[in-house]
């Protein structure tokens, strides 16, 4: 298959819908030769987060001179996002042919009525593990799809680490409806063997996080903000983030790196907390004798990490016309981190919101949180599963927020520019997919490339 062909047969497999479970998925490797048993691996899950802290694991692990292999979910401006090594997204040329490989046992597999038909998720995860495999990677930083107990990307053996981002709801038809279930589901990655850094809150997810660490034998790990009382809590790691100075600040436990005045791409006051998790879970395996690394890989990969769409000011607003960032948050809890972010980065300054959301996400929770920094909506929609633009207009009507619908995005973002004065944020956020759809000239350094 050519590139082009390959992207199709894998989107063909949409129609299959999501369908979470390993046994269809452990068959599928195991005619593959089993590629996911031959790589070392950071796993790392949370609801908010965790691709910006797999992110920053693999850039730190680069840094220090290792072949890193990074999966992340979901993709922004370019399906090869997905797979990456070194930091450079799969050929075009390697996703096909593996794509190609693959396909035979696909249709191998689903000849079993007991197993089905493999989905897209699992082919993309797929061609991840066959290619990191080939590629020998010593390393690789795997994200979670969705949940993690029964998350595809689960049939890796104990990680080195797992990592735990920020809990919140979020698909709370799939994984619960409170904080407990969802933990529960996210804690299914630790393993005997393995460790559990964290940087999680106190409250009802630790706790659930906690139990299921005790009842795996898995020492866990605290992430936590300096100067407060969890910090006090004999925290495996302490981070401080300065929005006036753009500097995070993170203290790891005695024995690894002290990284102070560290000046991250990945911009936002949020990115603190994910850098010091990625920081600490690697810290633990240098404690264990896993990996090596200087201060330096620590600063030079925290402060090069680089990903699109999560507060991505492609704009500053420096040059005296209004700023532009892009930011894929969709659910409450992103929406509060996006809402401290723009307060902190932007004081002041009041937003043109262009948001389109999937399907499956709420406008009004996610609308209610940021509306006192919005100026006015324009609802859009993204091309795939959206929720129609007019209601998440009328979401935004009912909270008094003015709402105008304009589709398709690229069209969206076109208006909110014409309409934005000079002092306000033009913000495009509510999918990743309507963060996907921006025009390429306003990408950034992500602007679509000719490889």
């Amino acid at each position: 298959m050519t590139y082009e062909e390959s992207v199709d047969y894998m989107s063909g497999l949409l129609q299959f819908g999501m369908r979470l479970g390993r046994d269809r998925f452990v068959a599928l490797l195991s005619r593959l030769g089993d590629p996911h048993k031959r790589l070392r691996c950071v796993h790392v899950a949370g609801t908010n987060g965790k691709g910006s802290t797999t992110t920053f694991v693999a850039s730190v692990l680069r840094s220090a001179g290792y072949k890193a292999g990074a999966y992340l979910s979901p993709y922004v401006f370019d399906l090869r996002e997905r797979v990456q090594v070194d930091g450079r997204r799969i050929s075009r040329e390697d996703f096909a042919r593996w794509v190609t490989t693959i396909r035979p046992h696909i249709e191998a597999v689903a000849e079993d009525p007991e197993l089905g038909q493999t989905t897209e998720f699992e082919l993309k995860t797929a061609v991840a593990f066959c290619y990191f495999a080939e590629q020998g990677v010593d390393f690789a930083a795997i994200e979670v799809g969705i949940g993690g107990r029964l998350d595809a990307t689960n049939v890796i053996p104990a990680p080195l680490a797992a990592v735990i981002t920020h809990i919140g709801l979020d698909h709370t038809k799939i994984l619960g409806d409170t904080l407990d279930q969802i933990a529960r589901e996210k804690a299914g990655i630790l393993k005997p063997g393995t460790v559990c850094v964290t940087a999680v809150a106190p409250g009802e997810a630790l706790g659930a996080i906690a139990e299921v660490a005790r009842a795996q034998g898995v020492p866990l790990l605290r992430v936590a903000p300096e100067g407060g009382a969890e910090a006090e809590d004999a925290a495996f790691a302490t981070y401080r983030a300065e929005p006036e100075t753009g500097l995070t600040h993170i203290t790891l436990t005695p024995g690894c790196a002290g990284l102070q005045n560290l000046r991250l791409s990945l911009q936002g006051p949020f990115q603190a907390a994910n850098a010091a998790a990625a920081a600490a879970a690697l810290c633990a395996m240098q404690q264990r004798g896993l990996v090596s690394l200087a201060t330096g890989d620590y600063r030079g990969g925290l402060e090069r990490a680089a990903l699109p769409g999560r507060f991505q000011v492609v704009r500053d607003g420096a040059d005296g016309g209004p700023a532009l960032v892009l930011d894929g948050a969709h659910n409450e809890d992103g929406a509060r981190v996006l809402a401290d972010a723009l307060r902190r980065v932007f004081p002041g300054r009041r937003a043109v919101l262009v948001v389109g959301m999937k399907n499956n996400h709420e406008p009004a929770p996610f609308l209610r949180v940021l509306a006192p920094l919005v100026a006015r909506v324009v609802a859009t929609a993204p091309a795939f599963k959206p929720t129609p633009a007019a209601d998440v207009a009328a979401a935004a009507a009912d909270l008094g927020l003015p709402a105008a619908v304009c589709e398709p995005v690229a069209t969206a973002v076109a208006t909110a520019r014409a309409q934005a004065r000079a002092d306000e944020v033009i913000l495009v956020s509510g999918s990743f997919y309507t963060v996907g759809e921006t025009p390429p000239e306003l990408r950034g350094a992500w602007a679509e490339s000719k490889e």
